[in-house]
């Protein structure tokens, strides 16, 4: 773990504390942008899904949420593992 991941995991242990002691909307949004820069698409999107339950009108949430579906769809589809020499994931 380098440096800048470090300090990432630092900042995200701080959020952690103040999001337990009270669900804030501001608070999710910043430890989930934390979490996509280290590559840790699935909490993002569970932190996003807690924005959602605190404030169901949150688009800007549910917009990241189906981005970030697609990209682990994508990230998680082998097109060379499927026999179907037809199937293109991109232009699905």
């Amino acid at each position: 773990m380098n440096s800048k991941d470090k300090e990432i995991a630092g900042q995200i242990a701080k959020l952690d504390i103040l999001i337990n002691e009270k669900a804030n909307i501001d608070l999710l949004y910043k430890r989930a942008d934390l979490y996509l820069k280290t590559g840790e698409n699935g909490k993002a999107i569970n932190d996003y899904y807690k924005i959602l339950k605190l404030d169901e009108n949150q688009e800007f949430a549910k917009t990241k949420i189906e981005f970030l579906k697609t990209i682990l769809r994508y990230n998680n589809t082998d097109i060379y593992a499927s026999p179907n020499t037809n199937f293109d994931p991109w232009l699905e």
